[in-house]
């Protein structure tokens, strides 16, 4: 099989603390990413968080958000399936697409009562955004499952309602008495009580 075709690394620091999180995770077999791009995250998860015969449930437009460049994008989602099937190749595992907008794709998670032992945010950067995906996510998380935020200290202060972290702030804040915060750095990462 082919080697994996990334053009983009933003994921290069997370791994030292995504393997901490495995230990922590109630079972290693439902996953949900909210924004895959072309699949650093996804393969990773694959790779080394996932148990036997689990499975990674993508959401993504691949149409980019407000910070993407057409150059950026361009092919994004053709090296995300050849990654993702590179993966799989490697390891039984299962992989569904939910292609479009994460508000609609939660609704259909939602009524489908599916559960995730992680849940990955790292879709859209604008705030409104980075809120309602992780309420709407939240009540999919299992009793011990993990959240990660990513892009919590992403952005120019000045444009404070297009960064991630006045959302994820918020999100703490209300389900506070939900969550534990297991890590506060560029991820923001929360365990549900």
């Amino acid at each position: 099989m082919t080697e994996y075709k990334f053009t983009q690394d933003w994921f290069h620091w997370a791994p030292d603390v995504w393997s901490q999180l495995i230990e922590h995770l109630p079972d290693r077999k439902a996953f949900l990413e909210i924004g895959s791009f072309e699949g650093r995250s996804t393969v990773w998860i694959i790779e080394n968080m996932m148990g036997e015969s689990g499975n990674i449930t993508c959401i993504d437009t691949w149409e980019g958000g407000e910070e993407h460049s057409n150059d950026e994008l361009s092919g994004a989602e053709e090296r995300f399936f050849h990654n993702v099937k590179i993966a799989q190749s490697k390891k039984a595992c299962g992989v569904s697409i939910r292609q479009g907008k994460s508000v609609d794709e939660l609704a259909g998670c939602i009524m489908e009562e599916e559960e995730y032992d992680f849940i990955y945010i790292d879709g859209s950067h604008i705030a409104r955004d980075v809120l309602t995906d992780a309420c709407m996510a939240w009540p999919l998380l299992k009793q011990s499952g993990i959240m990660v935020f990513d892009d919590y200290l992403w952005g120019d202060a000045r444009d404070i309602l297009h960064r991630p972290k006045p959302a994820i702030d918020a999100f703490v804040n209300i389900f506070a008495e939900q969550l534990d915060i297991l890590h506060a750095g560029y991820q923001l990462i929360v365990r549900k009580r």
